[in-house]
Order: structure tokens, then sequence, then C-alpha cells
């Protein structure tokens, strides 16, 4: 693995993998994952579709769609030029004429940190090829939802093809490392407060570079807290890919054994309740008398 660049070649192509291509003039990069038989499975937000950031720049800065034409389709993939959503397209489609990269899963830190550019690599683990193909492939027939250039784009896809992690907030942005680098240096410059310890130029770099590091690290998907392995096929039986929420599962699962445990209460209230009826009826004013302190003497541990 280079610390400087992670392109590979053809030959070193391995069914799972999640491969790369970066985009006019290395500005980002589009993700996907290779299935074997020179097929890659990628999320697009489609040619010619106001997806991400809602102006008409997303049509030249950040689609990711083939890049044949309707007029010069694929001989192999046909024309995809309208489509989006998730696609299985040729490597060349893919690629788009340009270089192959292969992004990384488990690394240090410290390589991490040496990689000054997102969406390279990450410190969460993969899974095995077999689970990898898998979900590509089920999304590939069920959809991953909307494309948002933030918080659901196509390195969102495939890292969550490679691990089966989420994102269950909805306040920060998704699991690609691209947006997590974007935001990380608009930060690093506008909102640290410790820039104004310095005003060297020296400093606010060194202060700058350290905000940067920090914000890259912990918005990582293998340190972020507030993610969670979610099978894909859950994952598309609920309500929205991008709004999706571990949070709400629990809450179900709290609510169904809070229901049970008043159904057992209310059951065990009805069953003392007629029990206390059969013994007031058997027996006279002191036996109550004698029964309510016994009951009260018991329960009063629990009170206090």
């Amino acid at each position: 693995m280079g610390v400087l660049s992670n392109k590979i070649s053809r030959e070193e192509l391995k069914p799972g993998d999640h491969i790369y291509s970066w985009r006019t003039a290395y500005i980002y990069a589009h993700h996907g994952i290779y299935i074997g038989e020179e097929k890659v499975i990628h999320f697009t937000r489609g040619a010619g579709q106001e997806i991400g950031t809602g102006t008409v720049l997303d049509r030249y800065i950040f689609s990711s769609s083939p890049s044949h034409s309707s007029h010069n389709p694929c001989l192999r993939c046909g024309d995809q030029s309208r489509l989006d959503g998730v696609l299985s397209s040729c490597i060349d489609c893919f690629l788009a004429d340009g270089d192959l990269y292969l992004f990384h899963y488990s690394i240090s830190p410290a390589i991490f940190l040496a990689k000054a550019r997102g969406g390279t690599c990450t410190l969460a683990a993969a899974d095995p090829p077999a689970d990898v193909i898998h979900r590509a492939s089920f999304l590939l027939h069920n959809g991953f939802g909307v494309y948002h250039i933030f918080r659901n784009n196509c390195e969102d896809f495939a890292i969550y093809c490679k691990t089966g992690l989420l994102v269950n907030t909805s306040i920060s942005v998704g699991r690609s490392g691209q947006a997590a680098s974007f935001l990380a240096a608009a930060s690093a410059v506008v909102s640290s407060p410790l820039r104004f310890l310095t005003t060297s130029f020296s400093g606010l770099a060194a202060v700058g570079c350290a905000m940067y590091c920090v914000s890259r690290i912990v918005s990582d998907i293998g340190v972020r807290r507030d993610v969670t392995k979610v099978p894909v096929e859950t994952l598309v039986a609920g309500s929205s890919i991008g709004e999706y929420s571990a949070t709400e599962i629990g809450n179900e699962g709290s609510a169904t054994e809070t229901g049970n445990e008043g159904s057992a209460t209310e059951m065990g209230n009805e069953g003392s309740a007629t029990e206390t009826g059969e013994q007031e009826t058997a027996t006279t004013e002191m036996d109550k008398e004698d029964s309510a302190t016994h009951l009260v003497n018991k329960l009063a541990p629990v009170v206090s």
C-alpha cells in the first residue's frame, strides 16, 4: 500500500474490492464495488438531474454517470447516460478514461493522517468479499435511496457495501471521507477558536492543519460512535436509506418490552384483585386489617 497513491492495475483487482477514480481535475472521486468479470456496481446521481447541491453546478462538477453519451452508448452497458441510482457498469464506463485506485481498509491512524486527501482509506475493517458482493447486488435491485452529496453519495454506498455500517443520526455527514474532508477544511479555517491564539502565518497554518487532522479522524467511519451494523435486507425494508436510524429499532423494541411488561402487570393486578376479593369474603374484618398491615410491611422496603 502506497502512502502517496492507491493506484493499481486492473490485473490486481479482486471481486469485492472498493475502487475509485478521480474526476474533473481531481476535485472529487467516483466510488464503486468491483464484482468480477470487469463489472462495477456503483451509485450515481444520474445525468441531468438536480440531485446534490441543488444547483446547475451538479451537472458539471458532481456528475458521476457513465461517460458515454446517448448518441454513442457503450456496447456492453448500453445507454446509461440518463439512469440514476445503483447501476452495474463495465469498468471502462466506470473509470471514464481515468486511472484506477483501490480504497484501503483497516489502516493505522498514522497512515490515515498521512493520506491528507479524504476518500481514499478508512480505519474501519472490511467484511469478507462474499458479504460485500451480496450487499452490492441486493442494492442493485432494490436501490440505495436518494443521492445526497454529503449524506448519501457514491462513497457512502461503497463503504456500506464493504462494512455494513450506517450512520444512525441525521445531523452529521454520512460515511464519505471526501465530504468529511471538505467540511474539515472549512471548519479548520472558520470554526476553530484556536486561530485567535496566534497571528503568524506559520502558527495559523499549524493550527489549521491540526484542526483538519482531528476533524478528519473523528469523522471516520471506523472511529465514530453513531454508526450501526445494519443487514442490507433490513436497510431496504426501512422507510428511507438516508433517514434510517438504528435508534428507531431500539425504541420499537423497548416499546414492545414495555407493552409486554404492562400487560403482565395488568394481568397480575387482576389476579391479585380476584384473590383479595375471595379472601375478603372468607375472613373477618380483623383478618382484613391483619392482611393489610402485612401487605404494608412487605411493601415498605420497596417504597423506601
